[in-house]
């Protein structure tokens, strides 16, 4: 088995990583502006980001179930090897299903998704403002679950780096690898 991530898994992580890191405190921003046109354009912003992440979560899917990732230390606890698995696949779901929420919630808000300002994604649901309002608190809520999750994975990483200083960290950075 590898001892890293392929590269291809290594760049789709890091533009996923960089898409969470911009939309989420855009979404944070946005939301409590008042109506004008550059609220309106942060909307846009955020949602092509949200598209984009949804279709390089479909692909880092898709790869990930085509290339195994490194096995976990032999010398992790099998908690830490099960809450790693949790984790990591706790994320996947949400990269998928926070962009469709947001989708969702669009669409019953009755305002189209333009991935990009070009391209009109159709509406996946009616107009209905209960419905909207009510997928707005279902975006928020799993977006904050993705924000602790995210944390405990970075925590985690660099728990494994600086204290257990094994090579969990330098299989998705390279250049941490150490040179033998």
């Amino acid at each position: 088995m590898a001892e890293r991530y392929t590269h291809t898994a290594i760049l789709l992580h890091w533009l996923i990583a960089l898409l969470i890191f911009t939309a989420f405190p855009l979404g944070v921003y946005m939301h409590e502006l008042p109506f004008s046109p550059d609220k309106l354009r942060l909307y846009s912003w955020h949602k092509w980001i949200g598209v984009s992440l949804f279709l390089l979560a479909i692909v880092r899917l898709t790869w990930r179930t085509t290339h195994r990732p490194p096995a976990l230390p032999d010398a992790m606890a099998n908690w830490e090897k099960l809450a790693a698995h949790a984790v990591h696949f706790s994320l996947y779901v949400l990269i998928i299903i926070i962009p469709l929420s947001g989708w969702l919630m669009s669409s019953a808000k009755g305002v189209q998704t333009v991935w990009l300002g070009v391209l009109p994604l159709p509406d996946l649901l009616n107009k209905n403002k209960e419905l909207g309002d009510l997928l707005k608190e279902v975006h928020e809520i799993l977006n904050f679950m993705m924000l602790g999750l995210i944390l405990a994975h970075v925590g985690a990483a660099l728990k494994h780096h600086f204290i257990e200083r094994d090579n969990i960290l330098s299989r998705m950075l390279p250049m941490l690898r150490k040179k033998s």
